[in-house]
This record gives structure tokens, sequence and C-alpha cells, in this order.
């Protein structure tokens, strides 16, 4: 329209119009008579006015203003596909993760610690505790469920039995225990927690007469002590373990690889050797006399000084005659060097076994004269209990248990802690 109006007032039919406040600053675009008047014509750029004298030019104020884009609608990602786990998976494996930041370490303790003997005898009894695990919790589960604050009846004694019997501690022990409570406690209203603290005393009292330990004659050089038992209790694992306490008892000590029979044994006997420095005595070939190879590391542990010398024998089934007489052969081919040889004659007992132990004692003892008891594999077995049974019932000097691999997982029985240890008690 602007533009029509132009043309109509250059060929002089209407005045001209006031300039229009839309392009202020712009001069009115005029066209010659006689052009063509473009349907849009170009919209040329205004120069800036120079700034006055003395001023600064205001440059932000001429910036054009760029209008922000508009904000893209939000599209959900698309579903993940096995190749985008795969990518995602290769890029967690190519990342190194950072390691964590090293923890602070702890204040310094402000009272004492125990003594090194104190810290030993309390890391023995955990792992003690610990071993027994299973015996206990056969044994105190039971407790728990019968005694809860009930009055220590007939009919509670009478549980109480018969739930010392199911955990193994034999029935001679389990009437003893339990008369003991019958004398003491009864009619009165009982806790789980008191019945457990009486019945460890009560297990303590039985084991305080077997509780010896096995100690070395130094009047004999050497201190023979002869290993015996049934296939798989771990006499050549005591063997070695009881070495390597003697040699760090300052003690020299020999091995006699006595289970011929066995390479592996012997392979084995000869390993532990190495590594404890005690010097072995092994068959030349397998199956070899093992009266004959005693009798020779007899001859040589007197000849060097040694003092004391294990000797290891084959496993043997206690109800196999034939078997147990080479036992009684290797006895008298030693007295023929030594007489008063041997002077002790070990016992080992696998836990596992429960009551059957109390058989193999009886005919063991019958057989060779067997001086002391090693029980082993306590840490696993469910029949712990089976220790206070041979104290009531045979009463053979229990030397040492075992709950571990380790040489310093044997040691010294001791009544108190293994009738707390049974019960749970700390």
């Amino acid at each position: 329209m602007a533009l029509k109006g132009l043309w109509d007032r250059i060929r002089g039919r209407e005045p001209a119009p006031a300039p229009t406040p839309e392009q202020p600053g712009h001069p009115p675009q005029l066209y010659p008579p006689g052009n063509a008047v473009p349907e849009q014509a170009p919209v040329l750029p205004v120069p800036p006015a120079p700034p006055a004298a003395g001023t600064t030019p205001d440059f932000e104020a001429r910036l054009p203003v760029v209008p922000e884009p508009p904000a893209m609608p939000e599209t959900p990602p698309p579903p993940a596909t096995d190749d985008d786990a795969a990518l995602r998976e290769a890029l967690a494996r190519s990342v190194p993760e950072t390691p964590p930041a090293p923890e602070p370490p702890p204040p310094p303790a402000t009272e004492p610690g125990p003594e090194p003997q104190e810290a030993a005898k309390g890391g023995w009894f955990a792992r003690l505790k610990a071993g027994l695990s299973r015996s206990t919790a056969r044994l105190t589960d039971a407790i728990t469920t019968v005694f809860r604050k009930r009055r220590l009846d007939e009919e509670a004694l009478e549980e109480l039995e018969e739930t010392l019997i199911a955990a193994d501690l034999g029935v001679a022990a389990a009437r003893r225990i339990v008369e003991g409570f019958r004398k003491t406690r009864f009619g009165k209203e009982v806790t789980d927690e008191e019945v457990k603290a009486a019945l460890a005393e009560a297990i303590a009292e039985i084991l305080a007469p077997v509780a010896q330990p096995l100690v070395i004659d130094r009047g004999h050089v050497p201190h023979v002590v002869l290993m015996v038992g049934v296939n798989g209790t771990g006499k050549t694992t005591t063997i070695a373990k009881l070495g390597q306490q003697y040699r760090d008892q300052g003690l020299k000590v020999m091995f006699a690889a006595g289970d011929t029979f066995r390479a592996a044994a012997v392979e084995q006997l000869q390993i532990w050797g190495e590594r404890t420095g005690c010097a072995v005595v092994a068959p030349a070939k397998q199956g070899a006399d093992a009266a004959g190879l005693a009798h020779d590391a007899l001859a040589r542990a007197r000849a060097e000084g040694v003092d004391v010398l294990l000797v290891d024998t084959a496993g043997r089934l206690h109800n196999k005659s034939a078997l147990m007489e080479e036992l009684r052969k290797i006895i008298r081919v030693m007295r023929k060097t030594e007489p008063s040889a041997p002077h002790s004659v070990l016992l080992t007992l696998d836990a596992t076994t429960g009551q059957n132990a109390i058989q193999q004692v009886r005919i063991f003892k019958e057989m060779v004269e067997v001086s002391g008891l090693a029980v082993t594999k306590l840490d696993g077995s469910a029949k712990g209990g089976v220790v206070v049974a041979l104290a009531q019932e045979i009463g053979l000097p229990v030397h040492m248990v075992g709950v571990g691999e380790k040489a310093a997982d044997l040691r010294p029985f001791t009544a108190r802690d293994f009738a707390r240890g049974l019960v749970g008690l700390g």
C-alpha cells in the first residue's frame, strides 16, 4: 500500500502522506517515473550514527537480540538392545576402576594390650570354640529349647539326659551329670544360661583327671613315641605337627616313616621333615618290613643323640587281628635295642567317628598298651562330646586335641577350655 501511494503521488493524483512511524530515520524511497515498482523493495541497512565526541560507543546496545531456539521436546531413549549391552560391557572392561581410598589407620589403643602368652591363649581358645561349633550347636540348641525359665523337675532332667546322650557324651557321663543336677538344682527355676554354666562345670569335672600333657622324658635318648590308629585318623599329620613343636622347643627330632604300605605317607613325612628340619628314616621300597625300619630308626637316633623319635605306623582296623599283631611285632623288635621303648604309645582318634572311638580305644589299649590319646578333626565334627565319654568310660590321658591343619592348631588338652567351648561359653 505504501508503494502504491508513493506512485500515485508521483503521478500527481494525491498529496504525499506524512512519513510513517514504522521506519523512523529512513528516508523515503523514490522511484523515477516509468520504472516498474518491484513487488517488495529491499530493505537497506542503515549505518549507525557516529558517536558524539567524548563518548564511548555502546556496542552492547546495538548488538542484535538473537532469540533462543525453542526447546526440543524430550524423546524417550530407544530400548536397549543386545548390541548396546555388549557395548556397555566392553566399555566397562576397558575403563579401569578407580581403586578405593585406603582406610585411615585405627587410633592408637589407650590401654595396654594383653601379654603375648594371654593373647596366644585367647587365640587358641577362639580356634577351639570355633572348631567345636558343630558340637556346640547340637548340644545347646536342645538345652535352649528345654530350659527357658523352667523348673528343673523330673521331666526336665529326663530331657536333659536324652540331650547329653544324643550329643555323644555317653550314657555314663550323662547319668553322672544329671544326678549332680538333681542333688544341687532340683525343683529350682533355671534359665538356659544357668544350665549351660552348670553343665560346663560338670563336664570340666569329668575331664580334669584325663587332661595330661605329653611329657618328653629327657632321661631317655631318644624318647620314642609310637603313633597308632585306624586308617585316616591323622597319624602322619599329627607327627608332623609334634615335630614342628618340639623343634621350636629346641629338641632334636627324627621321623620314622613306618607306614611302609602307603607311598604317599612316606612322601608326606619326607616333605614335613624338610620343612621342619627333622631327619626322616624312610623304607628302601614300598611294602618293606615296618618292624625292621623301626629298629633301624631307633639305632640311628641313639647314635645321633636324637631327643624325640616319632614312629609312624600303617593305619589298621581295630577288628583285624593280623594287622594288630604287626604292631606287637614293632614293639618287640624295638625292645631288643631299647627295653623301655616305646616310651609313649599315642592313639589318634578321629572325632567324627563318635561312639565308635570308645571301641577303638579298648581294643588298641588291650593289644599295644596305649598310654594316651590325641583327638583330631574336632573342627569338622558334630561329635566332640565323645571326649567326655572317653574320659568317663576309659580314663586314658587325653594329651592333645586338634582343630585345624596348622601346627599351632594341635594343643595340649585343657579340661576347662574344652568344657566351656563345648557348651558355647566364653
